[in-house]
């Protein structure tokens, strides 16, 4: 992609919020797959490897959360410079965002490394489900050195307007794992450590071929050449990513107390929330693959000025993330033991993963809410609204209910679910009111208001 793409995007906003959107959603649902397979793989050794499996999510979640705060960070920035034609501005921010990731991936090693034992065990993880999850971990955890800077470079691409490139990397990987799952996992015999190990071979893949985009396909040239330390592009880069992280962050340790919470009920409890979280992912996808594209779209159309149409893009994904929401979740509740079944044949998870799914797709229609709000601050280049979005969500209302349901009046763990649709509703009411007013007064007063 050797060209500029702001001027394209600015002709038509809704063309260009599809062309974006569908490859990221490709891409997003090549992401979830490695989990979902090795699930599927990993489902067939029984509930015991599925609960390690649940219980090592909030972990690899936190990489997810480090890497996209970063990427998000970093690509907020090129998307609004490149609508300002500052390239070669834009191409330091991206060698700063590639350089930040490898020290970071280093930091998540040896800390990680250290300290799994000691989270697992907090997480409420015992017995051989807790020696699973740690085999699991402890080699993701060395693949960490491939996975940064895997993340960093896909959103180089698609904060320049490419989301195609991401896609087809991702799609190969994806590929390699499925390959790879049932040789490691059955044929060698090495299990659970088996998933891990492919997981870590399938992300090597993506990461050469990025490598070889980024030299050949990339309007930003990413060289060392390029770089030139600055601590004003470190700064942005974090005042809007820190944010970011620590918004995923919350949502992992929120993962992790609900994974406490059904550990209260047992390990096919454990289990069952797992299988129910791996299917709400699916759902998840289209949303996020809108609202990242309405990021980069806010960025590019703010950097050149156009504040009528970040207001007008903004709505048009709303409308669109609603309404696929609430599709995915019709058909989920009328059939989710039909989807479960591709994890495992035990009647009691099924049953217990029905129970709890059909009560738990009365949040996802307050996802687009929450999730596109969250965004458009990230692309107007502020980090802070969508942190207190989701911590009212999660710290204020879901954790505080579920605590009181479960462990106080002892109610049973379909009252998880319930404290996650209050929760839902109530960040959402917030998220909608701040949405309507920031975007009220950019519609007002444009550049005088947004300068900083």
């Amino acid at each position: 992609m050797e060209r500029n793409r702001t001027d394209e995007f600015v002709k038509n906003p809704k063309k260009a919020l599809f062309t974006l959107a569908f490859p990221v959603l490709i891409a997003m649902f090549v992401q979830t797959m490695y989990n979902i397979i090795d699930t599927a793989f990993v489902g067939r050794l029984g509930a015991d490897a599925i609960a390690a499996l649940t219980f090592t999510f909030p972990l690899f979640f936190v990489l997810v959360s480090i890497n996209s705060g970063l990427g998000i960070g970093m690509g907020s920035r090129i998307s609004r410079l490149l609508g300002a034609k500052k390239k070669k501005e834009a191409e330091n921010t991206a060698v700063h965002g590639l350089i930040i990731s490898l020290f970071l991936a280093a930091l998540v090693l040896i800390t990680g490394i250290t300290a799994q034992d000691a989270i697992f065990s907090l997480f409420g993880a015992s017995g051989n489900v807790l020696m699973l999850a740690k085999d699991y971990m402890s080699i993701i955890l060395y693949g960490v050195c491939i996975m940064f800077p895997v993340y960093v470079i896909n959103n180089m691409f698609v904060s320049q307007g490419d989301t195609k490139t991401p896609m087809k990397v991702q799609i190969t990987g994806l590929i390699v794992n499925i390959i790879l799952d049932p040789i490691f996992i059955y044929v060698l015999g090495y299990g659970i450590k088996g998933a891990a190990i492919a997981t870590v071979i399938a992300l090597a893949i993506p990461l050469t071929m990025n490598i070889y985009f980024l030299k050949k396909k990339s309007y930003l040239k990413v060289r060392i050449s390029s770089f030139k330390y600055s601590y004003k592009v470190v700064k942005e880069i974090f005042s809007v990513g820190a944010p970011a992280s620590l918004m995923m962050l919350i949502v992992s340790i929120y993962v992790i107390f609900l994974n406490k919470a059904m550990a209260h009920f047992g390990t096919d409890y454990v289990a069952a929330f797992g299988l129910a979280s791996r299917l709400e992912s699916l759902v998840v996808l289209p949303i996020v693959a809108f609202s990242m594209s309405t990021v980069t779209l806010v960025g590019m159309f703010y950097g050149a000025k156009r504040y009528d149409l970040v207001k007008n893009i903004v709505w048009c994904s709303m409308r669109i993330c609603t309404f696929l929401a609430l599709v995915l979740g019709s058909i989920f509740f009328a059939f989710p033991s039909l989807f479960f079944r591709i994890f495992t044949s035990e009647v009691n998870l099924l049953a217990i993963a029905s129970a709890y799914m059909r009560l738990n797709v009365f949040t996802l229609p307050f996802m687009p809410i929450n999730m596109i709000a969250s965004r458009v601050t990230q692309g107007l280049g502020f980090g802070l609204p969508s942190f207190v979005i989701h911590f009212v969500r999660i710290f204020v209302v879901a954790i505080p209910l579920a605590y009181f349901f479960v462990f106080v009046l002892d109610y049973g763990f379909l009252s998880v679910a319930v404290a996650m649709i209050i929760g839902a509703v109530i960040s959402s009411t917030v998220a909608f009111i701040w949405l309507v007013l920031k975007l009220k007064k950019i519609n007002n007063y444009g550049k005088e208001f947004l300068g900083k």
